[in-house]
Formats: C-alpha cells, structure tokens, sequence
C-alpha cells in the first residue's frame, strides 16, 4: 500500500480512485511511459499518442493532457 498516493482534484492518468487513495493501475502507466518516449523522439506526435493511449488502455487523455504530462515531468515537477 505503500504505492498508494492521496486523492487531492482530479483522477490523474495512470490511476484509479479507491475509496479516498489513488492507485496506481501498470497497464495505463507502462503504456504512457511507451507514449512518452516515442513522442520525446519524435516518432509520434501528441495526437497520434493521445489516440494510441485510449485504444490501448479505454481511457481518454487529451494531447493537451500528454504534453502536460510530459513537460511537467522535463521540469522535475
């Protein structure tokens, strides 16, 4: 339980809500990290990403969303 993190706003991508914890869920979190990577190469745009991500997983993220994700994480935050 130790991967658990406190509910604060929105469900992010990656997990799910359980009672007030959020948990992570490895399908949705490996598959970004795919997406993260090929968009950082340049071998998909956000779009194609976004896309892949809901085929993948069944759940929506924006590309707005994935370059959120993926310029908080270039900034450490």
């Amino acid at each position: 339980m130790e991967n658990m993190r406190k509910l604060k706003g929105h469900v992010p991508f990656g997990y799910k809500k359980e009672d007030k914890e959020l948990v992570p869920v490895p399908l949705e979190l490996e598959a970004l990290e795919d997406i993260k990577q090929a968009v950082i190469n340049k071998q998909l745009s956000l779009r194609d990403g976004s896309m892949w991500l809901e085929h993948k997983t069944g759940r929506k993220l924006s590309y707005q969303g994935l370059k959120n994700i993926i310029d908080n994480e270039r900034l450490g935050q």
